[in-house]
């Protein structure tokens, strides 16, 4: 099974696995919670989107 997009490309977006986990977790958190207050429905998985995010470098650690 591969994985899309490859977790060693991830991780040299961000600089390591620890801060991949937190980025993720904590924008996928901010994306169930907007779609929870406007009563929309997801199409994706909040942590598919998050990554999805991460891989396109729209989301970055400061």
């Amino acid at each position: 099974m591969m994985l899309y997009p490859p977790v060693a490309d991830l991780v040299g977006k961000v600089g390591s696995r620890y801060q991949l986990v937190n980025l993720v977790a904590r924008r996928a958190r901010a994306i169930s919670a907007e779609s929870e207050e406007k009563a929309m429905p997801l199409e994706r998985k909040p942590v598919s989107s998050a990554i999805d995010e991460v891989y396109t470098g729209k989301l970055s650690i400061r």
